[in-house]
């Protein structure tokens, strides 16, 4: 064959090759098909249009939507989900497009090669998944933090006028964000899909006392004693229940008591009854009156213990059974409290009890660290000014019979003082000075009935009224009472 010959038969030879390249794949792509050999996954998108790709991936999606993700929480308990709570979608929908387009662009040679790879070997696409953040935050807020746990610290108490201590618990806090990061990584990155288990991310609370230091616990740090003896008997209910509710307190080192938050609500459902109490220089009954003999006879217990006072007020008007500048109020409308903080190396217990004889004994105990033999503390109130009434306060009551007198007694006015004194072989080494307190003058105070139809004894009694003298009321009301001379 001449040279002419066997140039045309290789030109048509290069034309049948051509097209038996080209023609499939222009097939293909008028058909819109995805080669065979092409998978999402395990998906298999052989001979689908992109429409019917999409929808077995998304069939796939569905599946794993529908899997159980359990989240394990602290303590054994477990919260489970489904991937369709937690968001799951598909991140990459254009690998619809990439497969289809395999060996459909390109030249003439780049399409014969991926043709000819996918006879040998599969083309596999990842399927990008992707979850909510808000989803997976909603549902550890809603479902998970429920099982959280507070630590609970070991705890004294005395029983028999021994010290017991009772075993604290660990706290458990659910961490949200590293949780939820837990949750993104495991399922868009590590997942293979099915049911699975996931541990979420805790942080521990150790419990305070675990480390022997309530065992030191034993010294007698402050005590004192107050007597209630002449208070009636919801007065004396009153003054017991809230001594029962501060009772057993242990405190750690830098802990504060807040008295008003142990003894309230004052109400019938929290143990109070109503007795008299100063409200706004006057005295009135109200739920809780005598609270404050228990947090004074606690202040002075605190002040013999050396414990840090952080908040302290006094009496609006003086009080009987300690000095001036010895007493701590409690007056929860005007937001009067007590506190302090345990400023010692060591837990410190309070108890509180009250006696048949009507007295409070408050007792700090602790790890005594001072020196007790050498070294000596007491207090000293210091009144600086005394101001005594210069009237008397007299009500006209119209709805009360002539004869009724209600009289109630007079109270100094005081400015005192109280100093802590620090002894050291009986020669005093310091004086420092507490708190100041200002007590309010209040005279005394008569309600008097003038209620009577004889228009003599009205002028009698009124005129005593007016010259607002008590004294003067009850001797017309002794004049015109007194029974006849014999």
């Amino acid at each position: 064959m001449n040279q002419i010959g066997k140039g045309a038969k290789g030109i048509v030879l290069l034309a049948a090759f051509v097209l038996a390249l080209v023609l499939p794949a222009r097939e293909a792509h008028a058909q819109d098909r995805i080669p065979n050999g092409v998978y999402a996954e395990s998906v298999n998108l052989s001979g689908m249009t992109a429409a019917e790709a999409e929808a077995a991936v998304e069939a796939y999606i569905e599946t794993l939507r529908e899997s159980s993700i359990v989240l394990e929480l602290a303590e054994g308990h477990q919260v489970t989900v489904t991937a369709e709570e937690l968001g799951l979608y598909w991140m990459n929908p254009d690998l619809v497009q990439d497969a289809e387009a395999l060996i459909t662009t390109g030249n003439v040679i780049e399409r014969y090669k991926a043709s000819k790879d996918l006879e040998h070997e599969n083309r596999v696409f990842d399927v990008v998944l992707g979850v909510s953040n808000t989803n997976i935050h909603t549902l550890l807020t809603d479902k998970c933090l429920a099982y959280d746990q507070d630590a609970v610290d070991y705890k004294l108490s005395r029983v028999g006028g021994e010290f017991v201590i009772t075993e604290g618990q660990i706290g458990y806090k659910l961490d949200i964000e590293a949780s939820a990061q837990k949750i993104n990584t495991f399922l868009t990155a590590e997942w293979t899909g099915g049911d699975a288990v996931l541990e979420m991310v805790y942080a521990t609370d150790v419990p305070r006392g675990g480390d022997g230091s309530l065992a030191e616990v034993g010294d007698v740090l402050g005590t004192f004693t107050t007597s209630y003896k002449s208070s009636g008997s919801a007065r004396s209910k009153n003054i017991a229940n809230g001594t029962s509710l501060i009772d057993g307190t242990t405190l750690y080192p830098g802990d504060e008591l807040d008295t008003l938050s142990l003894i309230t609500p004052f109400s019938e459902a929290n143990g109070y009854y109503l007795a008299g109490s100063y409200l706004n220089g006057q005295v009135v009954e109200s739920l809780g009156g005598g609270i404050c003999q228990v947090s004074t006879t606690l202040y002075n217990a605190v002040l013999l213990a050396e414990l840090e006072v952080t908040l302290r007020y006094n009496h609006s008007m003086i009080i009987s059974y300690v000095e001036p500048s010895m007493d701590a109020a409690i007056a929860e409308s005007s937001g009067k409290n007590f506190k302090f903080v345990n400023n010692t190396d060591y837990p410190v217990y309070v108890e509180g009890i009250t006696t048949p004889e009507k007295k409070i004994i408050f007792t700090i105990y602790g790890k005594e660290t001072r020196d007790t033999v050498n070294r000596q503390v007491s207090y000293e109130s210091e009144t600086l000014e005394t101001i005594y009434p210069d009237h008397e306060n007299v009500i006209a009551n119209e709805g009360l019979p002539f004869g009724f007198i209600d009289v109630t007694g007079a109270h100094i006015g005081i400015k005192a003082r109280l100093w802590k004194i620090v002894t050291e072989n009986g020669v005093q080494v310091s004086r420092e000075e507490v708190n100041r307190s200002n007590y309010t003058v209040s005279p005394a105070t008569a309600v008097v009935g003038v209620a009577t139809d004889n228009e003599e004894i009205r002028n009698a009694i009124m005129g005593a009224v007016a010259s607002g003298s008590i004294d003067a009321c009850k001797a017309v009301i002794a004049a015109y009472t007194a029974p006849p001379a014999e």
